[in-house]
């Protein structure tokens, strides 16, 4: 062996151990607070979306026996949770709005469904999903073409149910009167109060009726607020 050829133990060490050296990486720093205990992670909910359309799922409209509307809901949601489907069949919506009525000549509003006899299911669909909402007591189909659920579509998702919107103003409630062209009405307040009369037209910008009531053996025609009439 010649003095090039002859290496020592010190000269090798170093190369064996660069060969079965692994490389680590240093453990991430934990927060600490001021007192010096680890803080929590916080876990920041993302913001709800503002169209009901971009929430998970698609809706599809539900036909049901009208009136049971609320029923259906309740024994739908029941069974999701039995069924544990909670994360297919995300929500059940029944579309309500809020009418003003006259009811013994007071105004007051009142929450009615948009669309009697018909819910709105969020959900994720498949074999499963479809025999749970079909088989409901009081469900009596899907909406759709043929056999096959129809979802709804970003426009029609977003003008039954809203878009919400920043600083948006809560809706004036829409009015519905109970009564309609050419049905008898009694005046209940004003010069002509206890007088019957026949509805001739229903300005509802206005939130004002033309009567046409029998004054003297001839109809005269009467412009009346909502408020002072009722239904005979």
């Amino acid at each position: 062996m010649t003095t090039n050829d002859a290496v020592t133990d010190e000269e090798k060490a170093p190369a064996v151990e660069a060969e079965g050296a692994v490389a680590t990486e240093a453990p991430p720093t934990e927060a600490v607070s001021e007192d010096g205990a680890p803080e929590e992670a916080v876990e920041v909910p993302a913001p709800e979306p503002a169209s009901p359309y971009d929430l998970p799922g698609s809706w599809f409209v539900v036909h049901s026996y009208s009136g049971y509307e609320n029923k259906v809901k309740a024994n739908l949601e029941t069974r999701v949770k039995s069924m544990h489907l909670e994360g297919a069949i995300h929500d059940v919506v029944i579309p309500m709005e809020d009418v003003v009525e006259f009811k013994g000549g007071r105004k007051v509003t009142v929450a009615r469904k948009k669309f009697p006899g018909y819910i709105l299911v969020r959900m994720y669909l498949d074999d499963d999903t479809w025999y749970a909402v079909r088989n409901t007591p009081g469900v009596t189909g899907f909406v759709g073409s043929g056999t096959k659920p129809t979802p709804l579509s970003r426009r029609e998702v977003e003008r039954i149910l809203g878009v919400k919107k920043a600083e948006e103003k809560k809706e004036e409630p829409k009015f519905k009167p109970e009564w309609e062209v050419g049905e008898t009405v009694r005046v209940v307040e004003g010069p002509f109060a206890d007088f019957n009369g026949v509805i001739e037209d229903i300005n509802m910008d206005q939130s004002k009726v033309r009567v046409l009531v029998d004054i003297f053996g001839r109809e005269t025609p009467v412009e009346l607020n909502f408020d002072q009439i009722i239904k005979f």
